[in-house]
């Protein structure tokens, strides 16, 4: 695992409103660990939407520069004070721009601290949110909880694609180990859902893939399946083109830099729309899908025909 350069920093926040995630149908509130997580997923789309932050000032480190970390390791403390504070309680996201369970984070063990302190009070709920499989390491906490929380692993492939996805996905855990972690929770008796976000063209988004991600889903008896395109701010795309070009996969590393172009994105997204709607009805109930999808990122052809048939899909 390549090393990164770890800064620590203090935010403001604790909990906070999410109207987005609202509007995702993820979460009504928010908990984040830090401004950049130590996974170095190549696609990642906080160092766009972060960019701005003054922690990455703070540190010397330009949002889009690669191998390192922004973690605040008093964020439990705060968490604490707003599960109290808040009346208007609903579900948390942990996280929404990081990973609570990646290296540093974990090193401060403040996904379970968070978790801890949120679940501490009547009325909160939790969806976790990791790529991390040490997050099984805390099932024992979430079974004290376990109607009030949703365990979800990001898988972003099938297990036979986990050599690519380690190019693109550097220091999350391995495909195979998160759906491991899932099946753990699932066997233990915890909330589970399903988590395909990012489906990367010609590595994650043809229907046979499709068809053993949802199969997978299913097994692990998940409440909802949530599926987004990859977000194409930002250098994440070119990034992960670069870094396929350079590992040797040309065919894969072409498929990801075609939809850097407007017209072939919405393509890609229509037909991946497309292709999970089939494999959730063939496999599961198409109430259980969201599809999370900015309709101003597609041409409006494309607009138009998703909406003819637009089941499972959460227009943002």
């Amino acid at each position: 695992m390549r090393c990164v350069r770890v800064h620590r920093t203090t935010l403001k926040s604790g909990i906070t409103r999410s109207p987005e995630f609202r509007r995702k149908r993820l979460a009504t509130h928010a908990v984040n660990t830090g401004t950049m997580c130590g996974n170095g997923c190549l696609y990642c789309s906080t160092r766009a939407v972060m960019r701005m932050h003054p922690s990455f000032a703070k540190c010397g480190e330009s949002p889009f520069a690669p191998g390192f970390a922004v973690v605040d390791p008093d964020t439990p403390a705060r968490v604490a004070k707003d599960a109290q504070r808040i009346k208007q309680r609903g579900q948390v996201m942990l996280c929404t721009l990081v990973d609570a369970w990646a290296p540093e984070a974990q090193e401060y063990e403040l996904g379970r601290q968070c978790l801890g302190a949120i679940l501490a009070e009547p009325g909160w709920s939790v969806r976790v949110l990791t790529k991390r499989d040490c997050v099984v390491g805390d099932y024992d906490l979430i079974q004290q909880y376990a109607d009030r929380v949703l365990v979800g692993l990001s898988i972003t492939a099938t297990r036979e694609k986990e050599d690519i996805m380690r190019i693109i996905e550097p220091r999350a855990s391995s495909i195979g180990e998160r759906m491991d972690a899932l099946e753990e929770a699932a066997r233990g008796g915890l909330r589970t859902y399903g988590m395909f976000c990012p489906l990367l063209p010609g590595i994650a988004d043809a229907p046979e893939q499709i068809d053993q991600m949802v199969a997978f889903a299913v097994a692990c008896n998940v409440e909802e399946i949530f599926v987004e395109p990859v977000n194409p701010r930002g250098p994440g795309l070119r990034r992960c083109q670069e870094a396929l070009t350079q590992g040797g996969l040309a065919a894969e590393a072409e498929a990801v830099g075609k939809i850097r172009s407007n017209r072939q994105w919405s393509s890609y997204a229509l037909n991946l729309v497309r292709n999970v709607q089939r494999s959730v009805r063939r496999h599961s109930d198409i109430s259980k899908l969201r599809i999370l999808l900015y309709p101003s990122r597609m041409l409006p052809e494309h607009v138009t025909e998703i909406r003819q048939d637009d089941a499972g899909v959460v227009w943002l």
